[in-house]
């Protein structure tokens, strides 16, 4: 089946490129290698205890997310949340982080487990795309919204040649790794409303999502980030052995509870480390566009702001009946 756009990659940045051009009358297939739609912004079940495991809450500091932000609030998709370190408001989706990304996919042809393999460009204005399994997507344009490492490989899979400069440019945005410890407490944590920022050790962030108010059957469900530093040099560590060798920096915030259930997650792209020179790519002459946190800023606001951005563009370019 040829549909007019392909999106790979179901996180907010891909997510709100595919609603802008849908809700434009365009037909979007949205093609999602993991088992749900967020991406960074998913949530893991750990027994009977629920976690965000990747970002924890977003800003809104343009005036245009801003609005759009407020107006997912009046519909009870992100709620306001305390900010213990500064007066800059944070939000939080409902019932979990996910909750955004589930809101923004609802009525959009989104396919779940669809692992890409490669993507081609064949000279009569159709792109190809192969994922695992045998099925092939065709498209007249594609959103490439993974990380950009990965869009790379699906590229140089498929022998799509960009230009040189650009693609050195491309190359050159590297991401930080960080390694998410899930802890579940038998008793209240001693982790503030919110969360808190750590700016020594190997903590980066501790969040208890039952503070946040992500509905539990638990007392406590503290989310640990550990440093880019930590995650980059401790990658392959097991969970067990992080649990063991970081067991005296955890401590402090278990509030004198116990921790009786425990996972890990691993972010290999956690956030860029440079971003490009603009807020999106788009390259007409292949209908090819990039878009995330790589381009629009790290961090949730940023990677919503290059996929509207990416949006617009391609809006300019769709025929109109």
């Amino acid at each position: 089946m040829k549909n007019n756009t392909v999106v790979i990659g179901a996180g907010i940045s891909g997510l709100l490129v595919a609603r802008e051009l849908a809700s434009r009358g365009a037909q979007v297939q949205v093609l999602e290698k993991s088992r749900g739609v967020g991406g960074r912004m998913s949530t893991k079940r750990v027994g009977s205890a629920v976690f965000d495991q990747g970002a924890q809450f977003f800003s809104a500091r343009d005036e245009h997310f801003d609005a759009r932000v407020r107006c997912w609030a009046r519909k009870g998709v992100v709620a306001p949340i305390a900010n213990p370190t500064s007066g800059t408001e944070r939000w939080v989706a409902r019932p979990s982080m996910t909750g955004l990304a589930k809101a923004l996919a609802k009525d959009l042809r989104v396919s779940l487990k669809s692992q890409v393999q490669a993507v081609r460009w064949h000279d009569c204005g159709c792109w190809e795309v192969d994922v695992v399994g045998g099925e092939l997507v065709r498209g007249e344009r594609l959103v490439m919204a993974s990380p950009v490492p990965q869009s790379l490989a699906l590229l140089e899979a498929g022998g799509v040649i960009l230009p040189e400069q650009l693609e050195a440019s491309l190359h050159d945005l590297q991401y930080n790794p960080c390694l998410a410890l899930l802890a579940t407490l038998d008793g209240p944590s001693a982790v503030p409303e919110g969360g808190e920022a750590i700016t020594t050790g190997n903590l980066r962030w501790v969040s208890d999502n039952v503070r946040k108010g992500l509905a539990q059957n638990v007392p406590s469900a503290i989310t640990f980030h550990l440093t880019p530093e930590f995650s980059a040099a401790n990658y392959g560590a097991s969970e067990n052995e992080l649990f063991t060798q970081l067991a005296d920096e955890l401590k402090p915030w278990l509030g004198g509870a116990t921790i009786v259930g425990q996972a890990m997650h691993r972010w290999r792209y956690s956030e860029p480390k440079t971003t490009f020179a603009e807020d999106h790519l788009w390259l007409p002459e292949l209908r090819l566009g990039f878009c995330g946190d790589a381009f629009g800023g790290p961090r949730v606001e940023g990677a919503a702001i290059s996929g509207l951005a990416l949006a617009r563009k391609i809006v300019g370019t769709l025929q109109t009946p």
